[in-house]
């Protein structure tokens, strides 16, 4: 962010007036005086002062939705260098973060936020919050193995809740399912049917509670509206 910017939007006076603060010496960057109107800072990591007064912005609430494609990690950042969530969303100032996962194979729904309270309300198994995926699989499970997902299945050294499926199509080597849990264990949905002997081909999640993305384009994303951060906040 351009650092007139910053200071505007700290509250401390008009862009206009933050440069003429710049140009008269009035402002560091870390430890240095700073007097070129050209400077980008940091906002999360540069320490910005005025007449010797440290500035910080007020931290706005960020609540954004993102129809992640497939070959991106739910991170911050990589160690890998493979691309993260982040490259798609653009033109935010402030720093977010994932609410919960996708996996890297997995397209859909993904919540982003600054929002440290709404994270753990969305993400805490305590409040069973419903999550909806269309989940394609080799082969067409029996009656048994369908009971057996809906019961639990033990995906290692760990049983999981019981869960809602119901098959949408199907031919003789495929078929499409829906599947509903209010977990998030790693890649769990995948190591639910691995169990029941059909692996998943293609996994997407549609819905976080009532939560749908609609029309919204892969690799898009949008702010979440004021009635729908309140309905995940409450849900």
């Amino acid at each position: 962010m351009r650092l007139q910017k910053y200071i505007a939007h700290a509250g401390i006076a008009s862009r206009r007036k933050a440069e003429e603060m710049i140009k008269e010496g009035r402002v560091k960057v870390n430890d240095q005086v700073v007097k070129d109107m050209g400077v980008e800072i940091e906002p999360t990591k540069d320490k910005i002062y005025v007449d010797g007064n440290f500035i910080e912005l007020e931290q706005k609430n960020v609540y954004i939705m993102l129809n992640k494609p497939k070959g991106y990690v739910t991170t911050v950042s990589d160690e890998f260098g493979r691309p993260t969530v982040l490259d798609l969303v653009k033109d935010i100032n402030e720093r977010i973060y994932p609410v919960g996962r996708l996996d890297f194979d997995t397209s859909g729904l993904l919540l982003l936020t600054n929002d440290g309270d709404f994270t753990y309300h969305l993400t805490h198994p305590k409040h069973e919050v419903k999550k909806t995926y269309i989940a394609k699989i080799k082969g067409v499970p029996t009656k048994e193995e369908l009971k057996k997902f809906k019961n639990g299945v033990d995906i290692g050294g760990y049983i999981t809740a019981p869960a809602h499926i119901e098959m949408i199509k199907q031919s003789r080597v495929f078929c499409t399912t829906r599947v509903m849990i209010h977990e998030g264990k790693n890649r769990q949905i995948r190591r639910m049917f691995d169990q029941i002997n059909h692996p998943v081909v293609a996994l997407k999640r549609v819905s976080i509670g009532e939560i749908k993305m609609n029309d919204l384009e892969e690799g898009k994303w949008r702010n979440l509206t004021k009635e729908e951060v309140n309905y995940l906040k409450n849900s």
